[in-house]
């Protein structure tokens, strides 16, 4: 296995557009590392320089402490499983598997017990004869992910492998991939442009923008602390509500002030927000954050805001309610015992100890 190193790494295309800027990233021996992002952010070019098969334009790429920027793709000793799934229609899913090995002339035996255990692994063993036509899509995914572990490679690199899977099935394919790193103990690079296979998979997740990295962390991190408006709103199903307003200062006290209501700012958070005094903020609210919920007199007035009922979506074990401040809408995640209908008046309660505020031109994080 091996650590995979990149420093200040890009990509320039011709006409001068970059597409990666200045990537600077560290992977740990083992570790799982999942790059997410919108469409166009820079993830999959940044794991094709490092399979080899993008020239880097400027920075350096390390595998196993050896600079690889000038080696070819196939003395890089990676193994990447494709989108496409990238099978020989005309051969057998057995030879499919060993193909890599002829080539590299290993022995009969040795490519036979590597394919069979592959195989065993991967639950394919009855599918050897068959052709990829014959097989479903999740089979023929883990054909392609088996073809990479008979190479026994250091490091294993994963372009949206999942993407062209319906949706029990990524669920599925997910889950094997997860046991599969844990039972190889691999070096495993996962590009996505799923949230949720990011934050359910990745040991450390790389959010891209751009060609940017925005920020690297665990998933638990990400979720709790992200370090600006962009990384909060991507990372989350359903995404973060945000509230654009101001701070402002009374006696004893730090709010803000959406302009169809005010909350109060609590604590800690508070303390820090008194200096942002008559600025321009975005607040955060997650939606598990939010609670629709009957006025109460344990209840906090001052984190209680009027709101009407927007949509109503059933997801089995929870609603997600959406409802209009008349200047912003948000969405709660609220019990499936909640009958409010669309155009019903509701109060919302804020949980605003958990709030996140934003600010500038970048919208970092301001606490």
């Amino acid at each position: 296995m091996a650590k995979v190193l990149l420093e200040n790494v890009c990509k320039i295309y011709p006409g001068d557009v970059t597409a990666v800027h200045d990537a600077s990233l560290e992977i740990e021996d083992r570790e799982f590392v999942v790059l997410v992002g919108p469409s166009g952010c820079g993830k999959s070019t940044t794991l094709r320089m490092i399979a080899g098969l993008e020239e880097i334009s400027r920075g350096a790429i390390f595998i196993d402490g050896k600079k690889v920027n000038d080696v070819p793709p196939k003395d890089r000793d990676i193994a990447m499983v494709f989108q496409n799934y990238a099978l020989y229609p005309h051969m057998t899913v057995y030879n499919n598997m060993a193909f890599g090995l002829k080539l590299r002339r290993y022995p009969k035996a040795e490519i036979h017990r590597r394919v069979m255990e592959a195989a065993d692994i991967l639950g394919i063993a009855d599918y050897l004869e068959r052709k990829p036509k014959a097989l479903s899509g999740g089979q023929r995914q883990r054909v392609a992910v088996g073809r990479a572990i008979v190479r026994k490679p250091k490091a294993f690199l994963f372009d949206e492998p999942l993407s062209n899977l319906d949706a029990k099935m990524r669920v599925q394919m997910r889950a094997e991939i997860s046991k599969l790193h844990h039972s190889l103990q691999s070096t495993m690079i996962y590009v996505t442009h799923d949230q949720i296979e990011a934050m359910t998979m990745g040991d450390r997740i790389v959010v891209m923008k751009d060609g940017w990295i925005q920020q690297v962390a665990t998933p638990l991190d990400l979720y709790n602390r992200p370090v600006n408006q962009f990384v909060a709103g991507f990372i989350g199903s359903p995404p973060m509500n945000f509230f654009p307003g101001r701070i402002l200062r009374r006696p004893n006290q730090i709010v803000f002030d959406e302009g169809t209501f005010q909350v109060a700012v609590p604590g800690p958070a508070g303390d820090r927000l008194a200096a942002q005094d008559g600025q321009e903020v975005v607040m955060g609210l997650r939606p598990e954050h939010i609670d629709e919920r009957e006025a109460r007199p344990d209840i906090d007035p001052a984190r209680v805001i009027k709101a009407s009922v927007e949509m109503v979506e059933m997801m089995g074990a929870e609603i997600h309610l959406t409802a209009g401040t008349g200047r912003n809408s948000l969405t709660a995640r609220v019990d499936a015992s909640c009958r409010r209908q669309v155009g019903d008046p509701v109060d919302m309660v804020l949980h605003m100890d958990k709030a996140h505020f934003f600010g500038g031109p970048e919208g970092r994080s301001l606490l």
